[in-house]
């Protein structure tokens, strides 16, 4: 098979501000230049588009999900140190964990997991491997 992995997602955002503040209070580069329609969180190789309300809710736009709304990610990060830490940096930003530390079997193997909402209520799961 010719595909080797993800490129990018997009979702559709309504509290741009703080989404974005979230996303790089936990580690993404945030790119602005194409506001106020287009954001996008870089992580890596990683990316996460953010379309701005002027541009998910025109109905012109059509290259989304039919059903997109704001909220409607679901996201899983690879956690790279330990647990605590992350704990640690949950807490200095007062995010409520919604469950974890879980055992959850990730994409790589087995590892914990704890999870939250970002400001537009998109699920967030942060996984750490053992073997990190």
């Amino acid at each position: 098979m010719s595909i080797q992995g993800f490129d990018h997602v997009a979702i559709p955002i309504e509290n741009v501000d703080e989404v974005l503040t979230f996303y790089r209070s936990i580690g993404f580069v945030i790119d602005d230049s194409l506001a106020p329609r287009l954001y996008s969180a870089h992580l890596a190789e990683q990316k996460i588009n953010f379309h701005g309300p002027t541009l998910w809710r025109d109905t012109r736009f059509t290259l989304k999900g039919p059903t997109a709304q704001p909220g409607c990610g679901d996201f899983c990060f690879v956690w790279t140190e330990a647990l605590t830490t992350l704990q640690a940096l949950i807490a200095k930003l007062n995010i409520q964990i919604i469950e974890g530390p879980v055992a959850r079997s990730g994409g790589r193997a087995e590892g914990t997991s704890v999870y939250v909402r970002d400001p537009d209520c998109n699920l967030i799961e942060f996984i750490c491997y053992s073997d990190q």
